[in-house]
């Protein structure tokens, strides 16, 4: 089991994090006693909400809002975050888009738009929150996917940026490890969220079938491994993306 104490005080910044996955984690991490900034591009209205549940649970809880995408907004995310907080610990890359498209059908701003947000945006972000990580002590949790180890038809743009992911998350891993600063990756397989319920509508049922454990995956399956590559127990772990499919892969 995680120990909790380890995170307790921290402060972590969790993109895409006013819902799915990403406010799973920021649920599990203000529960173990973390300070929790939500970032959120347009979900003001599930930003706030979150953010007032938190706070309801007794939980210090912040939404800072900025396109990840857009280098001046990723600072004043970091900056409003420690502004409130002080500091920053952890930092989460959640946020991201999953569109598929198959071959022949892709343009050209349907391709910058998924590396933007999901490559881009995890580098902007990093770049931005990174002078205020704790060197040694810092944590960066990746997004991923595991589409980006077996990827299906359609998601080939999509499987090819969350496969970049992992890339970045390796090779920051030797960057920051002279600093005492972690970076590790999660790739989930199919998670029951709103952005997955016509997947899971249309073949939900092949899913489980094909899936070892023998269910969907839900999103506190996720929040609890972003959980603990974030505690001090995972210190010796870093450059390493955790798939979390179920055993498909």
């Amino acid at each position: 089991m995680t120990d909790s104490k380890s995170l307790s005080g921290k402060v972590a910044l969790i993109t895409g994090g006013s819902r799915g996955i990403g406010a799973a984690v920021a649920r599990r991490f203000a529960v173990a006693g973390c300070h929790v900034a939500i970032g959120y591009q347009t979900r003001s209205d599930a930003a706030a909400s979150l953010a007032a549940e938190i706070t309801g649970a007794g939980g210090q809880c912040l939404a800072v809002q900025g396109d990840i995408t857009d280098a001046d907004a990723t600072q004043r995310m970091a900056v409003d975050t420690v502004a409130r907080f002080g500091r920053i610990d952890i930092l989460v890359n959640c946020a991201g888009i999953a569109p598929y498209r198959p071959l022949g059908a892709m343009d050209a701003a349907y391709v910058r738009a998924m590396l933007d947000a999901n490559v881009l945006g995890t580098i902007l972000v990093t770049q931005a929150v990174l002078p205020h990580l704790p060197a040694p002590g810092g944590r960066i949790v990746n997004f991923a996917s595991a589409l980006a180890f077996r990827p299906i038809p359609t998601s080939s743009v999509y499987s090819a940026s969350k496969a970049a992911v992992v890339t970045l998350t390796h090779a920051w891993s030797k960057e920051l490890g002279p600093k005492g600063i972690t970076v590790n990756a999660i790739a989930p397989g199919v998670i029951e969220t709103d952005m997955t319920a016509t997947i899971l509508g249309e073949r939900g049922a092949g899913i489980i079938a094909s899936t070892p454990l023998g269910r969907i995956g839900q999103t506190d399956d996720i929040a609890g491994i972003a959980l603990f590559l974030s505690s001090s127990e995972a210190g010796w772990i870093t450059g390493r993306t955790i798939i979390a499919d179920g055993g498909v892969t």
